[in-house]
């Protein structure tokens, strides 16, 4: 049976219906902006994954050319590798809703996102994220939904709700919000340099107006939505975590102590080795997984515990105390422009290169060919960790960082009638020990000032963190 719901959002009404496509997915709908439709699905796997301590979730969003009326290039003349805008809302899509699953759910879930049909106007990146929370909220799939998502822009002083692509450009802010009914899940912007009180304002004006788009799904569960399925959660056992607990709490106070991360990491491999062995034995049922993820909810609680009793990190700093830094220019010889961003462990080689309009990078996108003048890659080896690994392609959490740095210099770099050329910024992580993609933005700004680029304003990056324990937040 098919069934449409309709909402209005702004401008527009957000049409949802489920029932017609993909029938033997868990869940499945269509969301449709306009002349914008996006198909997603959603379907989880009937046994927990074995042998993982983790929650495997996979979103892939694909770009049907055929949405906008146009058959791919090259020799095959069909769909390949996903794009880096299709690599990035499939990150959106994943971000908000990944919290909402139930503590120790470990059967593979893949979402799938399609675009069926493209206007050129409407982006369909936050309608394939209310079809996720749509296609679960259905579902038999256990999640704690619906999530709501919208994007505000902001013209001539006033914000708009889902603004076009038109409208986007001559908008000062690009801001995405997604939440649920209690408060926000996700949020990520770019801005022409607003104050702090105009992004708070976007913020509120998005969460109270994806509050339609929750009630909508609402209605859809009541009048289609299936039965919760019982689904066996990995949950160690309570007498483990308590023995592990027991008998690591001295050791994990100690280590919380140490300076570098080094001795940290060092303390809890020789810790998690001593407990494998004392537990895991032929008289126990327990399994060296079982071990280890006793012993991340003792050192969690002993992280937090020590934070909010200390009032200090775990290597001894003050909250708003910052690792030293360190910044260098101009160190390679033959570079148009290089940086060296060094922040206690954490540290960027950023490299600027000047090219000629010809090295635009050409985007054929579904709503038209553009030109990109201004690129910000980054680069995160295996030795920057101390790890071995292969080095391939960038993954897609290196091209999020390089997208979210390339954000934030966005707005300063110089009008292309002042600064005709193409900028290409590459930022290789050298170290890292926590942001790394705040210490790209720091380096980046570093490296086009000593090419040349006359940017706006110097730009810095900083990562912030929350703990909240009962009433206290920190």
């Amino acid at each position: 049976m098919v069934n449409r719901f309709e909402a209005k959002l702004g401008s527009g009404s957000v049409i949802i219906e489920t029932g017609k496509m993909a029938k033997q997915a868990d869940g499945a709908c269509t969301v449709q902006l306009g002349g914008t439709v996006v198909l997603i699905t959603a379907v989880c796997s009937e046994e927990p994954r074995e042998g993982v301590d983790f929650f495997p979730l996979t979103v892939e969003y694909q770009e049907k050319t055929y949405a906008a009326g146009k058959i791919p290039g090259g020799f095959f003349k069909r769909e390949g590798r996903p794009s880096e805008k299709e690599i990035l809302t499939a990150r959106l899509i994943d971000r908000p809703i990944r919290p909402l699953f139930p503590k120790g759910f470990i059967n593979e879930l893949q979402i799938v996102g399609i675009v069926l049909s493209s206007d050129g106007e409407n982006d369909s990146d936050v309608l394939a994220m209310v079809g996720a929370s749509c296609a679960l909220s259905i579902s038999d799939i256990p999640f704690d939904g619906p999530i709501g998502a919208v994007r505000v822009g902001r013209i001539n002083g006033k914000f708009v709700l889902n603004p076009t692509f038109k409208e986007l450009d001559s908008s000062d802010l690009d801001l995405v919000v997604a939440g649920n009914a209690s408060g926000l899940l996700m949020v990520e912007s770019g801005s022409n340099e607003l104050e702090e009180s105009l992004i708070l304002d976007a913020i509120n004006f998005g969460q109270k107006s994806l509050q339609v788009l929750i009630e909508l799904q609402e209605k859809m569960v009541k009048v289609c939505g299936k039965k919760k399925q019982a689904i066996t959660l990995y949950k160690v056992d309570e007498e483990l975590v308590r023995k592990v607990k027991d008998d690591s709490r001295s050791r994990l106070d100690e280590i919380n102590k140490l300076g570098t991360k080094e001795q940290r990491e060092g303390a809890m491999d020789l810790l998690t080795k001593e407990l494998v062995a004392r537990f895991v034995t032929e008289e126990a049922a327990y399994t060296e997984n079982d071990v280890k993820s006793a012993l991340i909810e003792a050192e969690k609680e002993a992280v937090r515990k020590y934070i909010i009793e200390k009032r200090r990190r775990v290597d001894g700093r003050a909250f708003d105390e910052i690792r030293p830094i360190s910044c260098e220019v101009g160190i390679l010889p033959r570079t148009h422009g290089s940086s060296l961003f060094t922040r206690g462990q954490t540290q960027s080689l950023s490299v600027t290169t000047l090219g000629t309009s010809a090295d635009e990078q050409m985007i054929d996108a579904l709503e038209g060919e553009t030109q990109k003048s201004f690129m910000l890659h980054y680069n995160f080896p295996p030795f920057s960790v101390g790890e071995v690994r292969p080095i391939r392609g960038p993954g897609r959490r290196e091209i999020g960082h390089g997208a979210l740095a390339e954000r934030a210099l966005k707005p300063v770099m110089p009008d292309k009638e002042k600064f005709p050329y193409t900028v290409r910024v590459v930022s290789d992580i050298l170290e890292s020990n926590g942001s790394s993609s705040m210490a790209t933005v720091c380096a980046s700004a570093l490296s086009l000032m000593d090419a040349g680029v006359p940017i706006k304003e110097p730009v810095s990056g900083i990562a912030i963190g929350l703990i909240k324990e009962k009433k206290e937040t920190i």
